[in-house]
Order: structure tokens, then sequence, then C-alpha cells
């Protein structure tokens, strides 16, 4: 059975991580994926969260992606998914931060954000500005080789997000969505990258 962990909307967890190794076919890339919540209020800069590093400023990190946010509610759906493939007990929940975001968020999912949509927090503001493209690390995190493909056939991506306001934010702070052009919309966006991914 899947059980949905959901409140009202707002941050449920703030995560930060530092590049760590990981083995992928007998070589070794560094990796910050995997985020740990942080307590209290955290430092939001240009360039994303105090304490937090992304590895390859290519496709993580800059000013277009400075954080990335990921919605709770899907976390039963990898949860599940990792219990059929035999990687997790049936009890087990993944910790918020499993799927590299630095924002679980709670009460907004892709389907309600477009791009140039902002996120309104009490300390500072964040911009929609794309989705998330998963790479082959997203199944090192997860557990299983298949991670990427349901990622891309589930449209469960997150969202990048750049500052427009820096400032502080905290778990358990409640934000509001401020609506931009609306001229295209998170999963508009990533049907048309998640392309290659589901031949």
């Amino acid at each position: 059975m899947i059980v949905k962990r959901s409140v009202g909307v707002q941050i449920r967890s703030v995560q930060t991580g530092r590049a760590q190794p990981l083995v992928v076919n007998e070589r070794t890339v560094l990796s910050a994926i995997r985020k740990t919540p942080v307590a209290g209020p955290v430092s939001v800069g240009l360039l994303g969260l105090a304490g937090d590093e992304q590895v390859d400023l290519a496709v993580h990190g800059g000013l277009e992606k400075a954080l990335y946010a990921y919605p709770e509610e899907h976390y039963s759906f990898w949860d599940h998914l990792r219990e059929q493939a035999g990687v997790a007990a049936v009890t087990a929940q993944l910790p918020w931060g499993s799927m590299g975001e630095n924002l679980t968020l709670a009460g907004l999912l892709e389907t309600q954000v477009w791009v140039g949509d902002r996120l309104a927090f009490p300390d500072c503001e964040l911009r929609v500005t794309q989705p998330r493209e998963p790479c082959f690390k997203f199944n090192l995190a997860l557990g299983f080789n298949k991670a990427v493909k349901c990622m891309a056939q589930s449209g469960f991506c997150g969202f990048y997000l750049a500052v427009d306001r820096v400032g502080t934010l905290r778990a358990g702070e409640s934000f509001e969505l401020h609506p931009g052009p609306r001229r295209i919309s998170i999963p508009e966006r990533f049907s048309a990258k998640m392309y290659k991914h589901l031949r």
C-alpha cells in the first residue's frame, strides 16, 4: 500500500550536500546528489544554499539552477518502486533529500508550476526556471537501474529555481506562488527534454 506523506503548502525540509565519490561501472565520480537535512535557517545566495555543493556545473548549479525543489507527495511513489525492485523493505521510506533536492515542498506539484512562476518565502524569493533532467547518478541514488526511466515516464521531476531575492529558508515555512508569464509549464518542458529516455 502506498501511503501519502502530505501536509500544507510549505517547505517540509531543507537539504544541502557535499561532493562525495560514487562508484559507476568500476570508476569513481564525484557527486553531491546525496543531500541531508539542515536544521534552522539556511542562508540563500544567488548561487544557492550556504554549505551546498554542485560538481557538474554544466547540468546543476549556476544562476538558473541555484536550488532544486521536489514535491514530497512523490516520495511514496519512489518508496514503492524501490520495494518492487528489491532494494528496500516494504516499510522503508526514503529520507527527505533522497532525490538530490535542496527543498522538499509540500502542496506544490509540477503540474501546478510554470517557468517564470515565483515562490515568495518570508525572507527570500525564488523563480522557477526549468525541470530537472535526471542523469545516471539518479539511478545510483535510488538504488535501481530504471529510476531515470521511471522519472521520465511519471513526470515526477521537480524543478530548478533561481534566486531573485537573497535571504534565508527554513523547514516549516509557508510560501506563496505568484504566477509568471505562464507560457510554458514544467510538464511541457520536461516532456520535450525526456524524449531520449523514453525510446
